[in-house]
């Protein structure tokens, strides 16, 4: 495997685990995947900062919440410097309410990627019915985590 299949893999691995965590409801694994000042902004526009906190944010989310499962369908991997730091960009969703853009930038910390800022737009395409058909079209082609 080359260097560069190694950080692209990588970086689909930190980001399908991060969904994984999300569809089992698991407040402490999704935010163990974030580096200590991470931040994350949420579906709803929360921008919560730091590992601690987007745990707490979380738990009572996922407590309180039915939420939907998600599958995604990577778009881009791009290295941004040198090999420090790596951006993500994917769109998932099931329900197409609730389709959005996930942008994810990481950095390598002691070997292992971790997630910098994971920021999670909805994908309402105003004005642009057909665009929004399309991003569901493809995520309906995708196949679903267990139990969906």
């Amino acid at each position: 495997m080359s260097q560069s299949d190694d950080w692209n893999a990588s970086a689909r691995r930190v980001y399908f685990g991060l969904l994984d965590d999300w569809n089992r409801q698991d407040a402490a694994a999704m935010a163990a995947r974030f580096a200590e000042r991470g931040s994350l902004v949420g579906f709803d526009g929360s921008a919560i900062d730091g590992r601690a906190c987007i745990e707490s944010h979380l738990k009572p989310i996922f407590d309180a919440h039915p939420t939907p499962c998600f599958v995604a369908k990577v778009r881009e991997v791009r290295r941004l410097g040198s090999g420090q730091t790596l951006l993500l960009r994917a769109a998932s969703a099931i329900d197409p309410q609730l389709n959005a853009v996930q942008t994810m930038i990481l950095s390598l910390m002691d070997g292992a990627y971790r997630v910098e800022m994971f920021q999670n737009t909805p994908a309402a395409f105003h004005g642009r019915p057909e665009d929004a058909e399309k991003l569901s079209a493809e995520l309906r082609e995708l196949p679903r985590p267990d139990g969906v």
